[in-house]
């Protein structure tokens, strides 16, 4: 078996898509509810479990149906800014309004707050997409709520990018596995973000 290299082309896209929220406000919103919020608080959650050896966090799950609960109104405005995102980024790839069935009309599952002290990060390289069981998945979206100044990134290894953590800066990508990625130890301070996935409508 020999392996052949096609003829290569000057475009290099890496489908990582960013944007800056409008309305800042919004993240500090964000991590006042987590942290006031404690009681709903726990560690190192993944989709495989809890493993403090891969993953060192807090976080809090939200499910869509409480979306619209009494008290969680911050969540509507973060999704209005986030579909907006979306939006855009289908607008940059016009293939994706193709490639399937209703996929303008993908849906918004459990999604997690979380925070990241001074030590802790989601160490493992890892994809969005890795079962049975997450194969509903298509992109993940995440938007950092407060700047890091030490440490914290995202670092997607296949194309050596990464990403400082900036007060509203958001992101959206493929759950694939060419979009592995990890987050690096926060040094300083804590990290704060909002992240989950888009999913095929169930």
């Amino acid at each position: 078996m020999q392996r052949i290299n096609l003829q290569k082309s000057n475009l290099n896209p890496n489908f990582i898509g960013s944007w800056m929220m409008e309305t800042l406000s919004l993240c500090d919103d964000l991590i006042d509810y987590f942290e006031s919020h404690e009681g709903r608080q726990s560690r190192g959650s993944t989709g495989k479990g809890v493993n403090l050896d891969t993953k060192v966090s807090t976080d809090i799950t939200i499910a869509p149906n409480e979306i619209n609960s009494p008290g969680n109104e911050v969540f509507q405005d973060y999704f209005n800014g986030l579909f907006d995102c979306h939006k855009d980024y289908f607008a940059q790839w016009p293939f994706l309004e193709n490639f399937a069935e209703g996929a303008m009309n993908l849906e918004i599952g459990r999604f997690n707050l979380q925070r990241y002290h001074s030590g802790e990060h989601f160490q493992e390289l890892h994809t969005e997409r890795f079962s049975l069981s997450t194969l509903h998945r298509v992109f993940a979206w995440m938007t950092y709520l407060n700047d890091v100044d030490e440490g914290g990134s995202t670092y997607f290894n296949h194309y050596d990018i990464e990403v400082q953590p900036k007060r509203g800066l958001t992101l959206i990508w493929p759950a694939e596995w060419t979009h592995a990625h990890m987050g690096n130890v926060v040094k300083a301070g804590s990290k704060y973000i909002i992240t989950g996935w888009m999913n095929f409508p169930g």
